[in-house]
């Protein structure tokens, strides 16, 4: 398990360090002094748990929280404030750890990472302008939502279309459907979404459906059933 450690003072990243050294399943991956740097080692490690501190300079761990975009990494906040631990909990912490902390708390709290490690992830909404990483096989990209054209079914994979390139990735259409940003995209029948913004013509089509065309050049049919939606998202 990939954990990124933040927090203004060394001190006490040092202490976290230190206290998972009797952990050897849960690996850091970097630490951060305040948001920005954490976002940043966010978006590069993808870690899948952060000690995070609550109080720093500039954004709080609160802030930070509200930044990430994605999957949500587990949380687990360090603090010498207990003010903070009810707003802890309605984000999702997973524990609260007040300073000093104990060894006996801190494997407490690790217990409870390791009892839910297939748990999924905390998923939150995605804006045209956010940046994913996308993988299929040994090939990966960061592009921005707004780039993404079209995605289809194909079984519990999507194909994601995107510039010249059509990566395969492990995750169903409807899973990624719920992340995306309904004012741009649109589930168009039971096999494809597109993004409004590429369709470059629109006729009817069979069965008071439509037939669309986007600017990558793909030709998809709107179902009958999605037909009088889409006419109404785009006030045809």
């Amino acid at each position: 398990m990939k954990a990124l450690i933040i927090d203004d003072e060394r001190l006490a990243r040092a202490e976290v360090r230190r206290l998972l050294n009797d952990f050897g399943w849960v690996k850091v991956v970097g630490e951060a002094e305040n948001a920005e740097q954490a976002l940043s080692l966010i978006q590069t490690h993808q870690p899948d748990l952060l000690f995070l501190d609550v109080q720093m300079p500039g954004k709080s761990g609160f802030d930070l929280i509200e930044e990430i975009r994605g999957e949500m990494p587990r949380i687990i906040f360090t603090t010498a404030y207990d003010e903070f631990a009810l707003r802890a909990f309605q984000v999702n912490a997973l524990d609260y750890l007040m300073k000093p902390i104990t060894p006996d708390r801190f494997a407490a709290a690790l217990v409870r990472v390791r009892e839910e490690p297939d748990a999924p992830p905390i998923q939150s909404p995605l804006r045209s302008s956010d940046q994913v990483f996308v993988r299929d096989g040994e090939r990966c990209w960061f592009i921005p939502v707004s780039k993404i054209r079209l995605l289809e079914s194909e079984g519990n994979y999507t194909r994601v279309r995107f510039e010249n390139q059509s990566p395969l990735i492990y995750r169903s259409l409807s899973t990624l459907e719920q992340r995306l940003p309904a004012d741009d995209f649109f589930r168009i029948n039971r096999q494809q979404v597109v993004n409004l913004h590429y369709i470059e013509r629109i006729e009817t089509w069979f069965s008071h459906g439509l037939k669309i065309w986007l600017k990558g050049g793909e030709e998809c049919e709107v179902s009958r059933r999605a037909a009088r939606a889409f006419r109404q998202k785009l006030s045809l």
